[in-house]
């Protein structure tokens, strides 16, 4: 498992190193302290985060697991570390995200520890609008189209939650599979 952590550490820094170099040629000037590039300042810290995942069966599947999330490229970039505390064992996963700010805005990359290897799927893209962050991906599963929404909201110096649901119908209703509920943590 130490490997693999190791591993998917080295693909989520070589990424936004990527990112770096792509910003520094296009010659980007810094974002000014109102734009969206502090949008995610409030998670930088530790976190305890509680998980709810739906699974196939439609059951709902409940763990405890951790966060650590840092800032990266004078803010317009971080990296969101999480150890899942699952019963049948400890994962990882990483959140990368860059901030554009020609577009105002972020895009947001998952590595999953269990598949580190495993290709990047195009980036949830959006932004925070009145203290609500809102992100999309549009893809296929099992064939069929299928949109994706990331909603950060209920949003404070202690807490916060992620929800994370699928569309078949071009956003027209949503089911949510997985939502996080985030307690700050004193740092190490």
């Amino acid at each position: 498992m130490k490997k693999q952590y190791v591993t998917f550490v080295a693909v989520a820094l070589a990424t936004l190193v990527a990112i770096g170099s792509a910003h520094a040629e296009n010659k980007t000037t810094p974002a000014p302290a109102s734009s969206g590039v502090h949008d995610f300042d409030f998670e930088f810290g530790n976190w305890r985060v509680h998980h709810k995942v739906k699974r196939a069966t439609g059951e709902w599947m409940e763990f405890d697991g951790t966060c650590v999330t840092h800032g990266l490229m004078g803010g317009a970039g971080n990296v969101e570390e999480h150890t899942f505390n699952k019963a049948d064992g400890v994962t990882y996963g990483v959140a990368l995200r860059a901030y554009d700010a020609k577009t105002g805005l972020w895009a947001i990359w998952w590595v999953d520890g269990r598949a580190p290897h495993g290709p990047l799927d195009p980036p949830t893209v959006g932004r925070f609008e009145n203290g609500v962050g809102t992100f999309y991906w549009d893809g296929v599963f099992n064939d069929n189209p299928i949109r994706t929404r990331f909603l950060w909201s209920a949003i404070t110096p202690t807490s916060a939650r992620w929800e994370q649901a699928n569309s078949s119908d071009a956003g027209k209703t949503w089911e949510p599979n997985w939502v996080m509920e985030f307690t700050r943590t004193p740092g190490k």
